[in-house]
């Protein structure tokens, strides 16, 4: 080769390797096997939560609300003594998202005579029953403003329910009138999302009411929570317990609203909280005393409080005969799971000693088909009242009626 040549040659070829150099290492060209860079994607490391509000969705949202089906402003339902009204009633598969109601009605009591009641997937026994109050977390029959993270009451009598409500074939949602006035509006909506199918793995939801009023402590000779003898009874096994809530199957626990009406002096609650999953015959869990298992502390101090996951945002009277309280716990930051069965229960004092009246809503998810419920108060039976229980230095006292 003429030297002329050989030179342009090897300029030319070092000019295309420094061109491919750009874009490939020397090293790879030359066929030396040098370590492989990570090439780091735009998102890498980077939060989900970022991007959530962003993600674009592919459900159809629906509603079914009490609005005024000829255009006028007549935006609510009558329900009469007796009646049922159908407030969602839908096929296909799809998630009640949140529920919002707001009520006017002569019958003071209206919150307890007006029972709420779901069944998903064509189920022949409802997955929620509950009086309307206690469902959203008033469960005295009155009114209050507060709010929390799955439940929320605003001015002035609008009531808000934002748990999540999953079916795969059917839902469906009522009101029954159990009082004895008529409700002479109903206001009503409930916002879902229709979706070509479930996921699996989705548990249905539930809410179950329950009451004992008034709860049978086991002795009414006594003046005050410390006197001799109450404080040394022992309670390891939950026995004569209050029951929040029993199910079988699979599934997890979110919290309970809880109602409180005193029917003795002191502190209503030195009881700790007891649940026993899957069969254990001692408790899973236990706590420390009523007020510390809704995560406040010392009696409340009387005062009324409210939080995302926890609350007392009703106390009227407190540590009195009278006294009233409205509570709440969710456990949203790690819902209690159980794969057999769950047994949620509360002392009535320590060792069960007080008789007060308790009422509770328990929510939770498992699957289908849960254990019978038991059977719904009736309704006169479901309006609070003081008895006459002893203990606690109470005087002489006749039922209210």
């Amino acid at each position: 080769m003429d030297p002329l040549d050989a030179h342009k040659s090897f300029r030319a070829r070092r000019k295309l390797l420094g061109t491919i150099a750009g874009g490939v290492s020397a090293a790879a060209l030359l066929g030396v096997h040098a370590p492989a860079v990570a090439q780091t994607r735009p998102e890498a490391n980077t939060p989900e939560e970022l991007f959530t509000p962003a993600r674009l969705r592919s459900y159809k949202n629906r509603r079914s609300s009490s609005w005024d089906r000829t255009g006028g402003n007549a935006d609510w339902v009558t329900v009469e003594p007796g009646q049922t009204a159908a407030l969602l009633d839908v096929s296909g598969a799809g998630v009640v998202t949140h529920l919002w109601f707001t009520i006017n009605s002569p019958d003071p009591m209206h919150l307890k005579n007006l029972v709420l009641r779901a069944w998903w997937d064509g189920e022949s026994a409802p997955s929620v029953e509950a009086p309307i109050g206690d469902f959203f977390g008033l469960g005295l029959g009155e009114y209050f403003v507060y709010q929390s993270a799955l439940l929320a009451v605003a001015p002035i009598k609008a009531l808000n329910a934002y748990f999540t409500m999953p079916f795969a074939s059917a839902a469906r949602i009522t009101v029954t009138n159990e009082g004895k006035a008529a409700t002479r509006s109903l206001y009503f909506a409930i916002d879902y999302v229709t979706l070509p199918n479930l996921p699996e793995g989705l548990g249905r939801f539930h809410a179950q009411y329950r009451q004992a009023a008034p709860c049978k402590g086991w002795t009414n000779d006594w003046t005050n929570n410390g006197s001799p003898g109450i404080n040394e009874r022992k309670n390891l096994n939950g026995a004569d317990n209050y029951v929040f809530l029993e199910a079988a199957g699979r599934g997890h626990f979110l919290g309970v609203t809880q109602a409180v009406e005193q029917n003795q002096n002191g502190w209503f609650g030195e009881g700790d909280d007891m649940i026993f999953i899957d069969g254990d015959a001692m408790p899973t869990i236990n706590g420390t005393g009523t007020e510390d298992y809704y995560n406040g502390a010392w009696d409340f101090g009387g005062q009324a409080f409210g939080y995302q996951h926890n609350g007392a945002p009703y106390i009227v009277d407190p540590e009195r005969i009278g006294g009233r309280y409205c509570l709440y716990r969710w456990h949203i930051e790690s819902p209690i799971a159980f794969e057999k069965s769950i047994r949620v229960t509360i002392e009535h004092g320590h060792a069960n000693h007080r008789s007060d009246n308790f009422y509770s809503t328990a929510y939770w998810y498992q699957t289908e088909p849960h254990a019978p419920f038991p059977p719904l108060p009736g309704a006169a039976d479901r309006v609070p009242k003081i008895y006459a229980v002893g203990g606690g230095a109470a005087p002489a006292l006749v039922p209210q009626s």
